[in-house]
């Protein structure tokens, strides 16, 4: 399956923001974000750093509960998205603010701003592995000292090739997704083709995520400057993979 390295910059528009915005009931949506919360440790009005943030869900919630959020996307349709989400969140007395911010996952010019940061989804691996932690050390950077991360994937090698189906399906909303999976041992990439099934009609986009041991995850961690402080109780039989670090 032939997929450009640069997959991303085009994919999320249309259709796919689309079905993202049906994926997640709203209950689900409050449940993680008490989750990251609870791991990540926030106290009252703590800046946090949600990336890549897509249509802004996490991002919207834990601003609701009084926390400063920033959100950072590629996307500039899931960005429109978030922004019109996020209008009149905003509490009396100022806290609760979330801005967004259009940028490369990479790019996160705030040296030691914010007291937390996530990222959730499928969104770690889609780069090469010199930009996965590259992506790590910017996020280390705009940690304080001591700052927590919680990284979530799905993409671990040893739990992922044993439950990999050739062509599962979902559906979301009026959207059906049905999904064709190409292993590329030699390098370490799941290729996948997504073909979208909509009211507008059939489309088809491709995508790669680099997929990883659970030990080479740990060595990029700490190579971006993280101490991992919890895998959540990982197992080869887990469908994601949560770590909690901070930033040394």
């Amino acid at each position: 399956m032939d997929v450009p390295s640069n997959w991303f910059e085009s994919f999320f528009h249309g259709v796919v923001v689309d079905l993202w915005l049906q994926a997640v009931p709203p209950e689900h949506t409050r449940e993680e974000a008490a989750g990251l919360a609870r791991r990540l440790e926030l106290t009252p009005g703590a800046e946090v750093l949600d990336v890549p943030c897509g249509a802004g869900r996490l991002a919207i919630e834990l601003a609701a509960r009084g926390y400063v959020l920033t959100g950072v996307d590629l996307s500039t349709e899931s960005l429109a998205h978030a922004r019109a989400a996020s209008e009149g969140t905003r509490r009396p007395d100022g806290a609760g603010r979330v801005m967004w911010e259009h940028r490369d996952m990479r790019d996160l010019p705030w040296p030691g701003r914010f007291d937390a940061a996530f990222c959730t989804g499928n969104s770690f691996g889609y780069l090469n592995d010199e930009g996965d932690l590259a992506f790590l050390r910017a996020v280390a950077a705009a940690l304080k000292p001591g700052g927590r991360f919680a990284l979530e994937t799905p993409m671990v090698i040893e739990s992922l090739l044993p439950s990999l189906k050739d062509r599962p399906w979902f559906k979301a909303g009026d959207i059906y997704l049905l999904v064709a999976n190409e292993y590329d041992p030699a390098r370490g990439r799941l290729d996948i083709e997504y073909t979208f099934a909509s009211p507008a009609g059939i489309e088809v986009r491709r995508g790669t995520h680099r997929a990883y041991t659970y030990r080479q995850i740990l060595e990029l961690m700490a190579a971006a400057g993280f101490e991992v402080l919890s895998d959540e109780g990982w197992t080869r039989a887990s469908h994601v993979l949560t770590l909690v670090a901070k930033r040394r």
